[in-house]
Parts: structure tokens; sequence; C-alpha cells
């Protein structure tokens, strides 16, 4: 049809929402991108939201964004110490919000999204920098523990 020719060429097109109309594009291309901010008299440092259908998606989403902004992927070793910093983070937002940790000062609980957000961040570009289809590991992770724990779970009195 036209509108995937448009999409599939860098065009944008517009889309009901509940309340609003919302403007759509290939989030892979930087023709239909820029479209986007400039129609949106959006600065190009305020992110757009992306809707992705499966994990392999989104690693090519992250791939684009690290080669766009991000030069290069920092090492294993460093993304593995951030990975260890923003679950650190989600710590921190889960003990004050739902735990009995009381709050600090100027501690901020209502960013427990944008945390998980930067978990799964570095946890796509571990996998990609590494060679790792997550979506098939994710699959064949969720079958083994299906068999494992099919009983498990549910014979659990602590459970119940």
């Amino acid at each position: 049809s036209k509108t995937i020719k448009s999409l599939k060429n860098g065009g944008v097109i517009g889309l009901p929402t509940e309340t609003v109309y919302g403007l759509g594009g290939n989030a892979y291309s930087k023709k239909a991108v820029k479209k986007i901010f400039k129609l949106k008299g959006r600065p190009n440092i305020n992110p757009l939201i992306v809707h992705y259908y499966n994990i392999k998606d989104a690693q090519k989403l992250v791939d684009e964004w690290i080669k766009e902004h991000g030069v290069r992927y920092f090492n294993e070793l460093t993304n593995m110490a951030i990975l260890s910093e923003e679950v650190g983070e989600v710590a921190r937002i889960i003990s004050r919000k739902y735990g009995e940790q009381s709050l600090k000062e100027n501690d901020n609980i209502d960013d427990l999204g944008d945390e998980l957000s930067d978990v799964l961040f570095v946890l796509i570009c571990l996998a990609n920098q590494t060679g790792i289809d997550l979506e098939k590991s994710f699959k064949n992770n969720l079958s083994k523990k299906t068999e494992r724990d099919r009983q498990r779970h549910k014979s659990n009195k602590k459970l119940k």
C-alpha cells in the first residue's frame, strides 16, 4: 500500500490515538526521525517514544543508537560495571518505595521505569557486543524453566 511504501522510504504518517494524533515513522530511518523532530518542533536531545514488536527489533534499535550517538559500544567489562550500577538504582527505588527503607532527603523514587529501561539497554548492549540473539535465548530459557519448574512452584507450600 501507499502507507507502507511511504514508511519504507522514510515517510511519516499521522496516527489517531485515544486522545490526540501522533506521528509515526520507521525508527531505523534517519530521514523519518528527522522529519518527526521537525514536524513536532522538538529538540533533538528530547527522545522519541519508539514501539517495537520483539527483542530482535530492540537489539537492532540499540545498535543503531550506538552507531549514531554512542560512537561505539563500551567494552564488556565497562558495560558489566554499568549494569551493576543500574541494578543498584533499581534496588534503591524498590527498597524505598516497596520495602522498609526510608527516603533520603532528595530521593526520587518515581523513575523506576526509567531505571529498569537503563538495565534493559545495558543488557541489550552486552548481548549485541557478544553476539547473543536475546530473543532466541529468552525463548530457550523460558522453555527450560517451563520444563524444569513445571510442578515445582505449584507444589511449593510457601506460595499458597
